[in-house]
């Protein structure tokens, strides 16, 4: 019989077994979600067409997972890692969760040995790790559904998360108030005339694939001396390969971002393809 392990504060998670998984994952009933590190997913093989989010991230999974109506099959190594990243789902929110028990070292179906794009944060803020400040406010410039402010709340930000998506930001909230994490999500268009995010309010504010030029003075304000801006968007070279964004104003020039950015001091910067979207990066601090 499947065993069920609850959620906290939301409904069952369900555990299943490899021989009851197989069929559901062969008709593509389920969206498999795997909680292990990239290097497992890539090395012992994961689930064909698996999504990887590591248990650590695993609270942004409600930003980054598909909207489809479908259950959500968890997936680890030995089927530990996934009873806990299946708790969290529930807890968020997520409606239909499934546990694959005993995990892949039961799995004796279809297996793919490949590199998988890691969904949730980024991994040029996760490379920054030794730069962040430690806790403090944190501002998520248009972060949508909100990848980098529930894992920043998670890690005991408190988060002010600001995007002119009505849906976005309501299921963030939600989100936020059924995890119990420190975060206000607010609708808000940041390309009006005159946007103020005030004046060193933040120790933290992070933006990721969006560009309005005229935002960044407002970004810099924002910051308190000595806190971090760790900022991430495409550039031309993105267009000139054939992907989207291919608009010229939501694309930056060879080296424009350290002219946005400044006066801060860089204290980490690249600019190039990184897993086939060409993206500029900066992490920048704001003189004490």
């Amino acid at each position: 019989m499947p065993q069920t392990n609850a959620g906290p504060g939301s409904g069952e998670v369900r555990s299943i077994g490899p021989a009851e998984a197989e069929p559901l994952v062969r008709e593509g009933a389920v969206t498999v979600l795997d909680v292990r590190t990239p290097g497992e997913y890539a090395q012992l093989g994961h689930i064909p067409g698996a999504l990887l989010l590591p248990v650590d991230f695993v609270v942004s999974a409600p930003a980054v997972l598909p909207r489809a109506p479908r259950p959500v099959l968890v997936v680890c190594e030995h089927g530990v890692r996934s009873v806990r990243a299946s708790s969290v789902l529930a807890a968020a929110g997520v409606a239909d969760v499934l546990n694959l028990s005993g995990g892949m070292a039961r799995w004796s179906g279809p297996r793919e040995f490949s590199p998988g794009r890691m969904l949730g944060p980024s991994e040029w803020l996760l490379r920054q790790g030794r730069q962040l400040p430690r806790g403090g406010r944190a501002l998520d410039a248009a972060g949508s559904a909100g990848r980098h402010a529930l894992v920043l709340a998670s890690a005991g930000y408190a988060v002010h998360a600001v995007d002119r998506d009505e849906d976005a930001i309501a299921r963030l909230s939600d989100t936020a108030s059924r995890l119990g994490l420190p975060l206000e999500a607010e609708t808000r268009d940041l390309e009006q005339d005159g946007v103020d995010l005030g004046e060193s309010c933040y120790d933290l504010v992070v933006g990721f694939r969006y560009l309005h030029r005229p935002l960044f003075p407002a970004l810099v304000r924002a910051l308190r001396p000595g806190g971090l801006l760790v900022y991430e968007t495409f550039t031309r070279a993105q267009a000139q390969a054939g992907r989207k964004p291919s608009n010229p104003a939501f694309l930056l020039e060879p080296g424009e971002l350290a002219r946005l950015v400044a006066p801060l001091e860089i204290v980490d910067a690249r600019e190039g393809d990184v897993d086939g979207d060409h993206v500029a990066s900066v992490a920048a601090r704001k003189p004490a």
